[in-house]
Formats: structure tokens, C-alpha cells, sequence
């Protein structure tokens, strides 16, 4: 009987984190992209301690951010202006004063500034971290499920 050789936790999490990294981020990717995206850069950064690894997590996800900034900046979806419209209250995973995607993601990259900066105590750093992982995971899920509102 042959093993296989597999790669130890250390190498399979450094590959991991190489190929987030390294792999480009197209500029006409749509916001279910980029939120996954966004989303698979926050959770390694909240388990980092690293500092290269983590400035450049922070670096990934501003720009990750910038992009569904900007998809957020143009038009709202014919069936959202619809809605709003008729003034149909949307059921969301947000509350309706954050039913805004531009407002998370200003929130985010906020947080991702004020952690990027390095000036902040380090648990409170931790902290903010955490509260930006579910920031991104909860914005994700709020793009996903207005994609699915469309449908």
C-alpha cells in the first residue's frame, strides 16, 4: 500500500494564504465576487499575527473593497428603484438603516484602515479585526441575498 504524501497544516495554510495573495482580482468582477473575496481575505486576517502577511491582507481587502465601492456607486438595480418605489420594505440580514451596501462597505474599509495603520493597542486591534470579519462575512451576505432578490 502507497501513501500519498500531504502537506502538513503549515504549508497547506502558507499556500493558502500565497494564492489569496497573489491570485488577481479581475477589474470587472461583480459584487458576489468581490464580497467572496473580500470575505476569504478578512477571515485569514483575523487569523494572522504575521505582519507582512497582515499588511498585505489589508492592502488586498481595501482594494477588494474600493472595487464593490464602486459597483455600489452606480445605478441600483431595477428591481431595488422598484421596490423602493412602492415602498416595499426589504427583508434582509441587515437592518434597514444599513440596507445601504455603500454604507458597509465605508464601514469596512474604515476598519481596515484603522487596522492597516498599525497605531491601535493590539488587543484592541484584535478586536476591531474581529469586528471587521463579520462586517465583510455579514456585507457578503447582504450582496448575496440582493442577487437573489433579483432573480
Amino acid at each position: 500500500m502507497t501513501t500519498n504524501p500531504t502537506l502538513t497544516h503549515t504549508q497547506s495554510e502558507e499556500n493558502v494564504i500565497h494564492q489569496l495573495l497573489t491570485r488577481p482580482l479581475p477589474d470587472t468582477a461583480d459584487p458576489i465576487v468581490l464580497s467572496e473575496a473580500c470575505a476569504a481575505w478578512v477571515s485569514v486576517l483575523v487569523e494572522t499575527d504575521d505582519r507582512e502577511t497582515h499588511a498585505a491582507l489589508c492592502e488586498r481587502l481595501l482594494h477588494g473593497l474600493n472595487q464593490l465601492r464602486d459597483h455600489c456607486e452606480n445605478d441600483l438595480p431595477s428591481y431595488l428603484v422598484e421596490q423602493v418605489v412602492a415602498g416595499e420594505k426589504l427583508n434582509a440580514c441587515v437592518p434597514e438603516c444599513w440596507q445601504d451596501a455603500s454604507l458597509q462597505v465605508d464601514y469596512a474599509k474604515a476598519l481596515t484602515h484603522a487596522i492597516a495603520g498599525k497605531t491601535l493597542p493590539t488587543d484592541v486591534a484584535k478586536e476591531l479585526t474581529k469586528l471587521l470579519h463579520d462586517m465583510v462575512w455579514l456585507l457578503a451576505d447582504f450582496v448575496k441575498e440582493s442577487d437573489m432578490t433579483a432573480r
